[in-house]
């Protein structure tokens, strides 16, 4: 089987505000391969599945991916 720690791979340490840096990332967020759409996939996925363990790992996931985009 396998252990699930809810926390984050790298910490996320801001210390000044880059836009060309934002530009990019917000572009990897469209379209149908971008992670938005691969966090929607994940949140609807939850629904289909029988252990109460896998979807609270695809919730976070797909909340995760999703929070990056704000």
């Amino acid at each position: 089987m396998w252990k699930y720690e809810k926390r984050l791979q790298y910490p996320v340490n801001i210390s000044a505000p880059n836009p060309k840096l934002a530009q990019v990332i917000i572009s990897q967020f469209g379209g149908p391969d971008g992670e938005l759409a691969a966090s929607q996939r994940y949140l609807a996925q939850r629904y289909t599945m029988p252990y109460k363990e896998c979807k609270g790992l695809l919730t976070d996931i797909g909340r995760e991916a999703s929070e990056m985009e704000f």
